[in-house]
């Protein structure tokens, strides 16, 4: 049964893909995504005591006009066979495989003081070339990393910030 969101997934990508709406779909997975990954969210739509009827109905009035009726239909087998625990991973994986299939990705940069607009350019630009894929930066602002930049990108990271240069020089005297 862990394999469900896969498959629940992978049919909504194939009935993207079908209809030719892999962008629609990709846009409103996210919106939905990013509207019930909170605790609070996914305890309300988990709780036991909570009616299905009532589960659809909240998720109707809250994505009922801004996305696809497939998804839609999803989310109300989701919900109607009690099975609202693999809405998120289903659509986060639904995401995962319109953008693998879409070349696209996305890196974190963690920096020490925020980038300038041509320094995040100039970044997005390299790693795409260097990935082949289209990349969205996402960049935060840690003061603790001191200077330097670490970047996570596809299952790679590449760290070199103060702090961690610190952290094995230390650890290099110590050994």
């Amino acid at each position: 049964m862990a394999d469900l969101g896969i498959r629940y997934a992978s049919a909504l990508f194939d009935i993207s893909q079908e209809s030719g709406l892999l962008s629609d779909y990709l846009e409103q997975a996210q919106l939905v995504v990013d509207n019930i990954a909170s605790e609070d969210a996914q305890r309300v739509l988990t709780h036991p005591r909570i009616a299905s009827e009532e589960k659809f109905a909240f998720l109707q009035k809250a994505f009922g006009d801004h996305i696809h009726q497939d998804l839609l239909g999803f989310m109300r087998l989701c919900v109607s066979k009690n099975r609202e625990a693999f809405l998120l991973p289903a659509l986060q994986k639904l995401v995962e495989m319109i953008k693998t299939h879409q070349r696209q990705t996305t890196a974190r940069i963690v920096s020490a003081v925020p980038l300038t607009d041509a320094q995040a350019e100039q970044l997005t630009v390299l790693l795409a070339k260097k990935l082949n894929k289209t990349v969205d930066v996402t960049v935060i602002v840690d003061p603790t990393v001191i200077a330097g930049i670490s970047i996570h990108v596809d299952g790679y990271f590449l760290d070199r910030t103060v702090k961690t240069m610190l952290k094995d020089m230390k650890e290099t005297f110590l050994t």
